[in-house]
């Protein structure tokens, strides 16, 4: 005798619903709001629960954005990754600033830029090398990444030594000045990198170990369903970097953080984890070409588009002009992660030591962000 009272459940979608999942995390969404509104609560723990629940809505940002670029063609579909790839970071980063967290905005800048050069592409070397043992890439494309980032940080640098060796309030027009134009110069070279990768000299970023085409292109979810994705999910992030935003001073100095350890290290790895996360799973995947122009692309739309974006938009949102004045601290490390991840990188061919030395710097900094006195509220 056979029960029809119940539907069947296929065992592979009953499978799939029980595996582990970054979107788990959502839950923490509204118990972040609800501990915020209770307002008795420790600011660590809402920082805790805001900073786990935009991890899932990084990666609803980065897969909308893959599913809207899979129907729009290589072009519009680079200007897509261009503009939602560093979304989340975008994001913590303007509430920061409208907090007037400035020392803690100019800190996650330095902090995603680290991320993605030493935690994202050191993990890939270092998985992918011990899964693979040698790895080959495209070393065009590593060089161009790299050369704009060497300009990347000389832009960076230079105004900030023009800050400290003029003084702040004698010449605060100079500073705004100088400011004004290196992020009109920094975004017109933005625009330039997208011309080049997309347009003039494609073959430039070819992946050496691209899969065949199976011709499935036509399962692709639906342009709809991507761009409903992007702005539900660009909301949440929104929502959630308010609620991160708001408890970060205070959490990091119940627990003895610094800002520019909050910035650079924990801001800048919640901001980036579905992106380094699936720049991860390509060089895992052996597809070392994609996993670099995720880590590396990231780093140069922080440094080209991010940071000037932030100079323009600041008086826009009520608060005076952001400057690009970076600490010799961040700067030297910046630099320090810059020259690494060029010497390393530049060669086409990876290796799981080469990830460790990656890690290796970014631990070490790490530790030194960390015994930094945490300044008194």
């Amino acid at each position: 005798m056979t029960d029809k009272s119940y539907p069947d459940v296929h065992p592979a979608a009953a499978t799939s619903l029980l595996r582990p999942s970054l979107l788990w995390l959502l839950v923490l969404a509204p118990a972040a709001a609800l501990l915020d509104h209770a307002g008795n609560v420790p600011a660590g723990l809402v920082f805790f629960c805001a900073a786990l629940a935009i991890v899932p809505f990084a990666k609803l940002i980065v897969q909308g954005t893959e599913q809207v670029a899979a129907h729009t063609g290589a072009v519009i579909g680079g200007l897509l990754n261009a503009t939602f790839g560093n979304l989340p970071e975008l994001i913590i980063t303007m509430a920061a600033l409208r907090a007037g967290l400035l020392e803690m905005v100019r800190a996650s800048i330095v902090g995603a830029l680290l991320a993605n050069l030493l935690v994202a592409l050191g993990l890939s070397f270092l998985l992918g090398g011990l899964r693979h043992h040698s790895q080959e890439y495209n070393p065009n494309a590593v060089r161009t990444y790299s050369s704009t980032m060497v300009l990347a940080w000389i832009s960076l640098a230079l105004p900030s030594a023009f800050h400290r060796a003029l003084g702040a309030e004698p010449h605060l027009a100079q500073h705004a000045t100088l400011d004004l134009v290196v992020a009109i110069v920094l975004l017109g070279l933005y625009g330039l990198f997208l011309l080049y990768s997309l347009r003039t000299h494609p073959e430039t970023f070819a992946e050496l170990n691209a899969p065949a085409s199976n011709g499935e292109t036509g399962k692709h979810p639906g342009v709809a369903r991507g761009i409903a994705m992007l702005l539900v999910a660009s909301l949440g992030a929104a929502w959630m970097s308010e609620l991160l935003v708001g408890a970060a001073e205070q959490a990091g100095h119940s627990l003895g953080m610094s800002q520019m350890f909050m910035g650079v290290i924990v801001l800048a790895l919640v901001g980036g984890a579905a992106e380094s996360g699936s720049a991860i799973a390509m060089g895992r995947a052996n597809r070392v070409d994609l996993s670099i122009g995720i880590a590396l692309g990231s780093c140069v739309q922080i440094a080209l588009f991010v940071a000037p974006v932030l100079v323009l938009i600041a008086p826009a949102m009520g608060q005076p002009q952001f400057q690009l004045v970076f600490s010799q601290a961040e700067m030297w490390m910046l630099f320090g992660a810059v020259l690494l991840g060029a010497t390393v990188a530049t060669t086409g061919q990876s290796n799981w030591f080469k990830g460790a030395q990656l890690l290796a710097l970014y631990f070490i900094i790490a530790a030194v962000l960390y015994l930094i006195p945490a300044t008194s509220p």
